[in-house]
């Protein structure tokens, strides 16, 4: 299935603010300003190897779940709720890794507002946009839910 040019832009524009690590949506003066001050910046999303799940994992999700996976990325301060200690994904499910749940969570996103009035972003329709041959978005997914699960305690 093609996406559409304006779907693209829309998902673009959507990236803008999620690889930042939180939307502007339901902040109360459309500001990105943290609990000390600091501005949220929006940026560009880069393009990232779909073999390095390392490279993914620093590119788009550190800025909110910390480089260890610890959930103390910079843009906690911005987030409704903080995100989850991804370290512990396997402990909390009776020491199993939970790969489905992640594939899936990647895939469709959650169901929590940590970022306001919209989920965490849905990394499966955004990289589509990165590659022209679109099964690459499974190998990214597989390959960023396996460095996730390197991360486990």
């Amino acid at each position: 299935m093609q996406i559409k040019k304006s779907t693209g832009l829309a998902l673009a524009g959507l990236l803008l603010l999620a690889v930042a690590g939180a939307s502007l949506v339901g902040q109360d003066e459309g500001t990105a300003q943290g609990k000390q001050g600091k501005e949220l910046r929006s940026v560009y999303m880069t393009y990232s190897r779909p073999t390095s799940g390392a490279q993914m994992y620093k590119s788009y999700c550190a800025v909110c779940h910390g480089m260890e996976g610890k959930g103390d990325g910079r843009a906690v301060e911005f987030l409704k709720a903080p995100p989850p200690d991804l370290r512990m994904l396997a402990q909390r499910n009776n020491g199993k890794y939970p790969a489905d749940h992640v594939g899936m969570t990647l895939r469709l996103g959650t169901g929590s507002h940590a970022h306001g009035k919209i989920d965490m972003p849905v990394w499966g329709p955004l990289f589509r946009t990165l590659d022209v041959n679109q099964s690459l978005e499974e190998l990214r997914i597989q390959n960023l839910t396996t460095y996730i699960e390197s991360l486990q305690k």
